[in-house]
């Protein structure tokens, strides 16, 4: 049986960095709206994920997954599962219910909105991390490399559809794909974290190298997502 993960709370360092406060006191005010939503989204996200190790083949257009149709295109992808030999293959999400609650939020209690919002994408790297945790338990043969997202650096964001079929998120998980290669919910992750049993050699690559550059908002105001 597939272990479970859960959430009981959300980092708070780590929301008040997504709304802007890093090195920073919120006020009482905000403290208060911050207890008052991650109450909210923890009675709404529902954690879930499915995750599928493959071997994995380097090859010129960038790296086979083995047992499936698809190769996984760029040299970004190839020079994070340099040294690997196998990758787990993840999709997380926390469910629709967030995206209902927020759309609720925007049309009644903006503040309470951006506040959920960021709340919500704390909570989803949370999960991620736990999901990341199970994985080492399950394999601990095998070293991981950091988890790289499906279109970070030159990985389009067009294999996302196909990503989620290999793993049947759609129906294990509820994960789904837009016409814009955005997913539903919204508040989910699809990545791929390399395995190996000898050292791992891949490490966080910096901004330049991220498909999302020209929209970050941590770039904008002068920081960085892995900080």
């Amino acid at each position: 049986m597939k272990k479970q993960v859960t959430l009981s709370s959300i980092n708070r360092a780590e929301v008040l960095r997504y709304l802007g406060y890093k090195g920073i006191g919120a006020d009482e005010t905000i403290n208060s709206l911050i207890d008052e939503c991650e109450a909210e989204v923890l009675k709404a996200a529902v954690p879930r994920y499915v995750y599928r190790v493959v071997d994995v083949t380097q090859v010129d257009e960038g790296v086979r997954l083995e047992g499936t149709s698809v190769t996984l295109k760029g040299n970004s992808i190839k020079e994070h599962l340099k040294g690997c030999n196998k990758a787990a293959l993840i999709a997380v999400t926390i469910s629709d219910g967030i995206d209902r609650m927020l759309r609720v939020m925007q049309a009644s209690d903006l503040a309470k909105a951006v506040i959920s919002d960021s709340m919500a994408s704390a909570a989803i790297e949370q999960v991620c991390d736990k999901v990341e945790a199970v994985i080492k338990e399950e394999l601990p043969e095998y070293n991981q490399t950091f988890r790289f997202g499906i279109g970070y650096g030159d990985l389009p964001l067009s294999q996302q559809g196909e990503f989620l079929k290999i793993l049947n998120a759609p129906k294990l998980i509820g994960l789904n794909i837009g016409k814009t290669d955005m997913m539903t919910p919204t508040k989910s992750v699809t990545a791929v974290i390399g395995l190996t049993t000898g050292e791992v050699s891949s490490k966080k690559k910096g901004c330049m190298s991220c498909n999302l550059k020209g929209t970050c908002r941590f770039r904008e105001a002068g920081g960085h997502c892995n900080e």
